[in-house]
Parts: structure tokens; C-alpha cells; sequence
């Protein structure tokens, strides 16, 4: 088995999915977050704002992901 893989079942799935899916909720919670305060007011493409911080939220995700194995 390979470190970048988890066993589910007999299925092997890539880490990095899950780190996708952690980034995710957490995305949805900000994005949550910015519309009940009017924060895309001063965005002026939210499509791509959102994109860049999905991925600055994916980066720190899987930086810190060695902090957390078990």
C-alpha cells in the first residue's frame, strides 16, 4: 500500500482526496461567512476570489495534515 493512499474497503483512495473534502467544508463555511457580511461587495470576481482561496485553504490544509496522522 502506498503512504498517498487510504484502504476503504478494498478500494484505494487517494489522501489528497480527502484533504479536498476538509478543504471544502471548510470553504463553505467562509463562503457562508462572507455573504452574511457583505464581504463580496468588495470582490470584484467572486469566481476566481474563491477559487484562490480554495486553494490557499487546500495548501494549509495539507501542510498541516502531518500534524494531525495518528
Amino acid at each position: 500500500m502506498n503512504p498517498g493512499e487510504i484502504n476503504v474497503y478494498g478500494v484505494f483512495v487517494p489522501v489528497l482526496l480527502l484533504w479536498m473534502l476538509i478543504a471544502f467544508a471548510v470553504m463553505s463555511v467562509l463562503r457562508a461567512v462572507f455573504v452574511r457580511v457583505g464581504f463580496y461587495r468588495l470582490v470584484w470576481h467572486r469566481s476566481l476570489f474563491n477559487l484562490a482561496l480554495y486553494v490557499i485553504i487546500l495548501g494549509g490544509v495539507v501542510y498541516f495534515a502531518p500534524l494531525f496522522q495518528l
